[in-house]
């Protein structure tokens, strides 16, 4: 899709959180991933963090940035699949105002491209939660780079035309 050089590029400032039992910071490659991505686009890491998969916990920070007005968008990656504690997309579910249903679809059709009918174990997902978007990516650098190459490059650049995320954040908050 196009980008209309004519426009003003307005970084983002996204934090990201990490889901995972097994990861620390030294493992964290789909979120080293990610914060490359987002940083190389332009936009700023208003912060991160790796957290269980423990709904309650992943609550509590979905609401801690989502009351920050530093953070206009978080992005998580892992627990989004169909196991027991797989738990990400329960809690983007509970802090959501708004689901955004298109963008698991079409994450899980630019996932068929790469890895075929496995991206249906995929729960990825994303909302409008009091004023902030919040996506739920899974876990692999894969999956990252789809859902970042693939959707977030472009809606979350306010230049992608015809439209876009950025351009709808002043919006957000409107009755």
């Amino acid at each position: 899709m196009p980008i209309d050089e004519s426009r003003a590029f307005l970084p983002v400032r996204i934090a990201v959180l990490t889901v995972s039992d097994t990861r620390g910071v030294a493992e964290d490659r789909s979120g080293d991933t990610l914060v490359a991505r987002l940083s190389d686009a332009g936009h700023m890491l208003a912060e991160r963090a790796i957290l269980r998969d423990d709904v309650e916990a992943i609550i509590a920070q979905l609401h801690r940035w989502i009351d920050d007005p530093q953070v206009d968008c978080i992005i998580t990656t892992g627990g989004t699949g169909v196991t027991g504690r797989d738990v990400t997309p329960e809690a983007v579910e509970r802090v959501a105002d708004k689901m955004i249903p298109g963008f698991g679809e079409l994450f899980r059709w630019l996932s068929f491209q790469t890895i075929g009918t496995s991206t249906v174990q995929s729960r990825a997902c994303a909302c409008v939660a009091r004023g902030t978007y919040v996506f739920a990516l899974p876990g692999s650098t894969g999956a990252v780079r789809d859902a970042w190459d693939g959707i977030l490059s472009s809606q979350l650049d306010s230049r992608h035309r015809p439209c876009n995320f950025v351009e709808l954040m002043p919006r957000l908050m409107e009755r």
